[in-house]
């Protein structure tokens, strides 16, 4: 039903620049919030930003703050994730989410749980060379 694909990621040296964009098909819900998430071998999948559906309201972990830029836009559910001055240590696989929205009243709400998420993408190898 709802796919989330996501594309961008790749190779990069420390200090350097790369956007991931995650978008969203289906028709199980009419809004999604969504979110970016990363995991790296042997540990839980973690926040790193989180927007709502609106777009107001926006969550970042404190390692990126600064640093990486979550933004999305509805007309065809897509979420980008800016992420400059990478370092070695972000080396990772970066997933994104959504949760469908079942109405307005949660459009002005992020979320940054990774069980509160409907969908995930395949995953994005994130690798920062040092």
């Amino acid at each position: 039903q709802v796919h989330l694909v996501e594309s961008g990621g790749g190779l990069v040296q420390a200090g350097g620049s790369l956007r991931l964009s995650c978008a969203a098909s289906g028709r199980s819900f009419s809004r999604y919030a969504m979110g970016w998430f990363r995991q790296a071998p042997g540990k839980e999948r973690e926040i790193v930003a989180a927007i709502s559906w609106s777009g107001g309201n926006t969550y970042y972990a404190d390692s990126v703050l600064g640093r990486f830029t979550i933004s999305k836009e509805n007309a065809k559910p897509t979420v980008y994730l800016q992420m400059n001055s990478l370092k070695a240590d972000e080396t990772e696989v970066y997933y994104c989410g959504a949760i469908g929205l079942a109405s307005v009243d949660s459009s002005n709400h992020y979320y940054k749980e990774s069980d509160e998420y409907d969908y995930w993408g395949q995953g994005a190898q994130v690798t920062v060379s040092s």
